[in-house]
């Protein structure tokens, strides 16, 4: 798929609905001869639109005005490929918890909860936040995470989480200036009720910090999982992490993952984990797959915001 191909994508599935700033912007990406060149002297994984707009955002480029946003890429293109290769696509969306809860309140209880890619952990404190799903409110406290679920009813309690922890390359410091910065820079420009439900997880984790640990998905994850503590259920779970891995490395993941144990919960692209036999998604949009132990559950919005269940 060409770089144009890539943005074009994104527009029709991603932004479309979501973004009007980001829908705008990838198409006039998409018919930039100067921008697509300098897109396609980086690494495949480091041409994504998510990380260009949020690298934009970063360095306060005109992320709302597709004419200026170009100049400004192409003129400052120094700088903008310099925080490119530095940066990952580290979305901490406390509202994917809302996907995550009515598999993890199922769960034989107490919990110990360990996330790959983790970022600054946000998702990390699912049984502190506040859930609605429709006209069902569960929990106090916290931010608000709406999710239209269909499909399935509600969960009927939060998970009791005795332990937490997070594995990443690039853990995220909520108390580092530029690591708040560069998470605030990864939500899209008009999402104010997303980077609100941010600032409130982030005050929740900032007063109980998680142990965030650096490390690879596959090295370093045995290690991570010994300090589990017994007595409870672990869950080794990521959303919107594994299109970040080549896919070799991906693959070992997948299969040293299903011989932990405890549960896996994965929210991902049906193109990054393939499922045999998956039902039409709900329209044409991006859908990612919640699934539990390999096998797949529902069709998930990527933020959170909408949970369609199988069957």
């Amino acid at each position: 798929m060409t770089t144009a191909t890539v943005y074009a994508e994104f527009a029709a599935r991603e932004a479309v609905g979501e973004s009007p700033a980001y829908e705008a912007l990838a198409v006039a990406v998409s018919h930039d001869a100067r921008l697509l060149s300098l897109l396609d002297t980086l690494p495949p994984a480091k041409r994504q639109p998510n990380l260009l707009f949020a690298v934009g955002q970063y360095l306060d480029g005109p992320v709302t005005d597709p004419a200026a946003f170009l100049e400004f890429a192409v003129t400052e293109w120094a700088r903008v490929k310099e925080q490119i290769l530095v940066r990952a696509t580290q979305t901490n969306e406390p509202g994917r918890c809302a996907l995550l809860l009515p598999v993890l309140a199922a769960l034989p209880q107490p919990l110990a909860l360990l996330e790959v890619g983790t970022s600054a952990g946000l998702n990390l404190f699912p049984d502190r936040y506040t859930y609605r799903y429709g006209d069902q409110v569960l929990g106090h406290g916290g931010p608000i995470l709406d999710c239209e679920l269909t499909g399935t009813a509600p969960p009927d309690r939060l998970p009791e989480v005795v332990w937490r922890a997070g594995l990443d390359l690039n853990p995220l410091d909520l108390t580092d200036p530029a690591d708040a910065a560069w998470l605030e820079a990864l939500i899209w420009p008009e999402h104010d009720h997303r980077r609100a439900r941010q600032q409130a997880a982030a005050r929740i984790v900032a007063a109980e910090p998680p142990l965030l640990v650096r490390g690879d998905l596959v090295d370093d994850l045995p290690a991570l999982v010994a300090h589990a503590p017994a007595g409870a259920t672990l869950v080794i779970f990521h959303t919107s992490v594994l299109y970040q891995v080549p896919a070799e490395r991906r693959e070992i993941f997948l299969s040293d993952v299903r011989g932990k144990p405890g549960h896996w919960i994965s929210v991902e692209n049906p193109t990054v984990i393939a499922y045999d036999n998956l039902p039409s998604p709900p329209d044409e949009t991006l859908h990612n797959v919640l699934a539990l132990d390999g096998k797949p559950l529902a069709w998930a919005r990527a933020h959170g915001g909408g949970l369609t269940w199988f069957g």
